[in-house]
This record gives structure tokens, sequence and C-alpha cells, in this order.
């Protein structure tokens, strides 16, 4: 990039940050988007004045919190209805055909071909259900709901057995999904091999066999508390700017700006406060692993990996570090707070306003996994078989990763991801200075600012730092 053309994004971004600072923040913090970064190439993004942005965002989130306490004026964040019908499709026959799917990918990753890039079972599950639909959800609701495939299953198999009941499993709260989640985090970010087609595919039948089994004994709406990837989409479709309202046969389609839904929800409980620190600490660590600051700190040399066996042990401990260190710093600043302004600040109506923080770092840093192995899925499903077919009815086309090199395409990729993590704390102090309530004074948000200061200087570092992988 030319020093030209250097300066001139400068200026552009100090231009910005001039509008952001003048608005407190609130508007950007109302229209946020998701993202934030992934293995983005550091010949381009390193010729960027990072330091001047991440300076910028972190007194933007600062200011925000500050102005907003001191003066009490929020955002109402009130939803409106748009329309309302009748539901179209019951979820039991939309999941069902969901299981249909699911057992199609299975059989494929079985006895498919075993290059990931070419299998339906890995490019569909890890770009199409672990991205594709999460981000789908932060702008249109909960996608996951009607696809899972649980519910349709699960209401089969009672009704054919004559089941009712239950046999107490809600009493675990959402211990089973953190129990999930951890395990597939270990498994997406240590194991050895969860690209190979065979292993997912047999990994993921495991895990259904488990979940079918346990929501034919307790029945498909535990599934909204012990089922890691229904919990993990249905927290984050809560900042979508719209939304399904399902009552009964009826369906309201509202709108309204991104958080809204988060304020209506119930204080979390202790379970759910560890589910959403784990998904927070689950994209640090995921970020923070190929950064040379870790390589050097578990003696990897970079020049020469030993591979994913030989870092395995110093994963897995980093990963349950991060963990711990970030359930202790949420806590512990929330409590810093209580005391500081009395009972007003409460932590499972504050720890909703990190949802938003989920939502918008998961989307960002699966965004550049999405732009190139989407374009690996996007063939596989035009062409299965590799014959020449269009199923899609697209043309025959070239993957190309040429924009990952291109001056003029990166840094707009970066400005948008920036723009976006910058938007999704804002929205996290706004709706933490509304669910803290009118009782607690301003100095209580004192300490869950810093950490969301801080927190956004992590984010953006991971973004713009130079990476291994």
């Amino acid at each position: 990039m030319s020093m030209r053309r250097g300066f001139q994004c400068l200026e552009r971004h100090c231009r910005e940050f001039t509008r952001i600072l003048g608005c407190a923040g609130v508007s950007l913090a109302l229209t946020s988007g998701t993202a934030l970064a992934c293995a983005l190439p550091p010949s381009v993004i390193l010729t960027l004045p990072t330091g001047h942005y991440i300076t910028g965002a972190a007194l933007a989130v600062g200011l925000t919190a500050i102005l907003g306490a001191l003066s009490h004026r929020l955002p109402s964040l009130t939803p409106v209805t748009l329309l309302e019908r009748r539901v179209l499709v019951p979820v039991a026959v939309s999941s069902y055909m969901g299981f249909l799917g699911f057992l199609g990918l299975i059989l494929i990753g079985l006895f498919g071909s075993r290059d990931p890039m070419h299998n339906l079972m890995t490019l569909v599950f890890w770009t199409g259900v672990w991205i594709a639909v999460p981000l789908g959800s932060m702008l249109m609701g909960n996608l996951w709901r009607p696809i899972n495939p649980w519910t349709g299953p699960v209401r089969i198999a009672r009704t054919l057995l004559g089941r009712s009941g239950s046999i107490g499993l809600a009493r675990f709260g959402h211990l089973p999904a953190i129990l999930g989640y951890a395990g597939f985090v270990w498994f997406q970010m240590v194991s050895l091999s969860p690209d190979d087609p065979a292993v997912l595919a047999l990994t993921a039948l495991a895990y259904w066999a488990v979940v079918f089994t346990l929501a034919v004994l307790e029945g498909d709406d535990w599934l909204e508390q012990g089922e890691f990837l229904t919990v993990l989409f249905g927290m984050i479709a809560k900042v979508a700017p719209f939304w399904l309202r399902l009552d009964g046969p009826r369906a309201k389609l509202m709108a309204g700006w991104p958080g809204a839904q988060v304020l209506t929800l119930p204080p979390l409980g202790p379970s759910a406060i560890i589910f959403v620190t784990l998904a927070l600490a689950a994209l640090t660590f995921d970020g923070l692993a190929e950064t040379f600051w870790w390589q050097a700190l578990i003696g990897e040399n970079p020049l020469e990996p030993t591979g994913r066996s030989g870092v395995m042990l110093a994963n897995t401990v980093g990963l349950m570090a991060v963990w711990v260190l970030t359930l202790t710093l949420i806590l512990g600043v929330v409590a810093l707070g209580r005391r500081l302004g009395g009972a007003g600040l409460a932590t499972g109506p504050v720890m909703l306003s990190f949802l938003a923080i989920a939502a918008g770092y998961h989307a960002a840093h699966y965004l550049v996994v999405l732009l190139t192995a989407g374009q690996y899925t996007l063939a596989a499903l035009n062409d299965p078989f590799f014959v020449g077919d269009a199923w899609l009815g697209l043309p025959p086309f070239y993957v190309s990763f040429g924009f990952l090199t291109d001056p003029s395409v990166m840094p707009l990729i970066y400005a948008a991801q920036f723009a976006a993590i910058l938007g999704a704390h804002l929205l996290a102090v706004v709706l933490a200075l509304k669910l803290a309530g009118q009782g607690a004074r301003p100095l209580a948000h004192l300490p869950l600012t810093v950490l969301m200061v801080g927190y956004t200087v992590l984010g953006l570092w991971l973004l713009s730092t130079a990476r291994t992988g």
C-alpha cells in the first residue's frame, strides 16, 4: 500500500472516529453487525494504522459507558410487530427434514471422499452449520430451531413409546450443554483430525445419539438448556434485528434494534453464566493460539512446527486457563462494581450483555473461513459427485483465495470487521447499562467499563497481529 493511501485510510478513520465520539457511540451500538477476524494476511493488515484503530475503539467504548452511566439517557430498544401469520411448516416437520439431511451427511462422511474440501460432511458442518447458520441467526432470528435434527425424531419417539414424563434433567441446568460445548471446543481446536470427514461423522453421530436418548427421556424442551448448539445459537440469535415470535399456531415477525430481545430475557443462572464465558473463552483462545506470543509461550518454533500432536497438552491447558480467567474476570468486575455501587448491579442480568460480544465474535472470527471454505461448499453442493453437474444452476468455477492478498480488498474486510467489533462492544455497554437498572450508581459501572475496553483492545489486537496459521 502506498504512503498516500495509508494517509487517506488514516484520515478517513479519524473522520469516522470523530463521528463516533460525537454521538457517544450509541448509534453504532444500535446498528452493530458481526465480525472479528480469522487469520488475515499480515502482509496487508500490518500496513494499516491498526494502533490508531485500537486506540479509537477503546476511547469510543469507554466514553460511551461513561456518558451513558452519567446521563441515564439510553435508547428504549422497543420492538414492533411487522406482520402476523400462521406457522407454515411445523417445527416437528422441518426438524425431521433436518434429521434426514443429517443422516445423508453422515453417510457421505463415512463413505465419501476423505478429502475435507471435497466431502459435504466436513464442508456443510464447518461452513454451514457452524458459521452460516449462526450468521443468519444474528440477522433473521434463530434459524437453528426449525432445522435442528432432534425435535422431530424426539417427538415421534416419545409418541411411539407413549412417554410424557421426564427424568429430572432440568435440575442440572445448562451443565449438559457446558460439557457438550467443552468437548466440541476441544475436538475443534485441540484434537488431531477435526476435519477428517469420517472422524467428524462418527463424532457427530455419537453426539446425536446421546442427545436423542436424553431428550426422549426428558422431553424435547430440554434441548433449550441441555444441547449446546441449541443453547449457543439461541443465545446469539437474541441480537437479531428481525425474528419470529411463535405463539402456538401463529407466528409474528418482529423487528427492533439489535439487542431488543436480550432485554426481555430472564437473568442468567450460574450454569448459563458459565456457558457464556466458555463461548467467549473459546473464541479468544482460538485466535490466541495462532499468535507468535502464544507460540513463544509454549516453546513452539513457528518455523519448525511439531504439528497438533505436539501441542495437544499445551493447548488443552491453555484453553482451560483462558476459560477460567474469563469467568474469573467477569464475575470479579461485576462483584467489584456491586461493592462500589450497591446492590443494583446483579450478575445474572448484566451477564446478558455479553451475548452481544459472543455473537459478534463468533461471526467475526470465522468470516474469512466462510469466504474461503464457503467456495468449496458451494462447488460441492453444485456438483456433489464431481461429474460436471450443476445442481444449484451455477456455472463451473474455480475456488480462489486471491482476494486475501489484494491490497484493495483486505482493508475493506478489516474495516468492516473493525466496525463490527466496536459495534458489538458498544451494544454490550448499552445493554449492560440498561440491565443494571436504576439502582446502580455510576461508579458501579467503572470496573465493567474497564473490562469492556480491555476486551475491545484484545479483540482488535487478535484481529491485526501477525499469526502463524
